[in-house]
């Protein structure tokens, strides 16, 4: 099949990121074939012109590619696997492309699953957040056959900005671990930053200022810090999906004879967000475990450090 055949997807996961993704998709002019489980988050894309599918299976028939972007391992396993899922729906030559942060192991299961039947799969989770899901500007990390990837770029394209291969099934998946490791430690430290920052009486918002000219910049302070500071912890990316995120990432440092305490301290601390009622909000609010009762209370949270 070639690139110019290529034209139409279908995309399963139209949520925080995922809707914004197949938005790029049809603006570089592919036709979507589009499923979601709750189908109101579709119907912005469904009002452009994509069909609205029943199930991921029917959003993979007929499609010459097939992208999702859904919440954890156990929604991949479903929507790939399941008897009549995207594996047995795909046309032969289809190219299929998981770009939900999952298992390594996982990826490994469905790309053999789709070989099996003579489709192509592609591991390729994402960096970027909301942020770069609504602007295009995605770091996308691939795994998989080569051929297969080379062959996925225009749809990458549409969606993103930094895109690399980096080897077999689950490579793409090791690389989002590794990402998701850096990260852990930015957020927290973002975090007790803040919380210095108050306790000594600095003014954060020039805190943050003065520190993204130096060395200490970061991403997460750059862009997490000032929606702390404007109590905005609505998700960009979900902490119940980090949580999942650095639990895998956990899995996979011990599997390899790894200790990584930074990253277990990031666990414990989120693990007690979510405990604590945060699953639903972003990140950037393991702020409220350093934060005061009444700001935790006014976002739902019991939990703090």
């Amino acid at each position: 099949m070639s690139d110019l055949a290529m034209r139409t997807v279908g995309f399963v996961g139209t949520g925080v990121m995922g809707a914004a993704m197949a938005g790029h998709l049809m603006d570089a002019g592919f036709k979507l074939r589009v499923h979601n489980r709750t189908r109101s988050k579709a119907e912005p894309l469904i009002a452009r012109g994509a069909q609205w599918c029943d199930s991921p299976g029917e959003a993979a028939t007929g499609a010459d590619a097939v992208i999702t972007m859904v919440g954890f391992p156990s929604d991949v396993e479903e929507v790939y696997l399941e008897p009549g899922g995207i594996v047995e729906c795909a046309a032969p030559g289809a190219l299929l492309i998981d770009m939900t942060t999952s298992s390594p192991a996982l990826a490994v299961r469905v790309a053999a699953a789709g070989a099996a039947r003579g489709v192509a799969v592609l591991d390729a989770p994402v960096s970027g957040g909301d942020v770069g899901a609504r602007d295009a500007t995605l770091t996308i990390m691939a795994g998989g056959d080569e051929d297969a990837f080379k062959r996925a770029r225009p749809l990458f394209e549409a969606m993103g900005r930094t895109i690399a291969f980096h080897g077999g099934p689950g490579a793409g998946q090791h690389c989002k671990m590794a990402n998701q490791i850096a990260i852990a430690a930015s957020m927290f430290g973002m975090a007790e930053c803040l919380a210095y920052a108050q306790a000594t009486g600095l003014d954060r918002a020039r805190v943050i200022e003065t520190l993204s000219g130096g060395s200490a910049q970061s991403w997460s302070l750059h862009n997490y810090g000032p929606r702390v500071l404007n109590g905005d912890f609505a998700p960009g990316f979900f902490v119940k999906h980090f949580v999942k995120d650095l639990r895998i990432a956990l899995d996979e440092a011990r599997a390899a004879g790894l200790r990584l305490p930074g990253l277990e301290l990031a666990e414990l601390l989120y693990a007690e967000l979510l405990a604590g009622g945060g699953g639903e909000l972003g990140t950037q609010a393991i702020w409220l475990l350093y934060a005061d009762a009444a700001e935790r209370e006014a976002a739902g949270v019991t939990a703090s450090v």
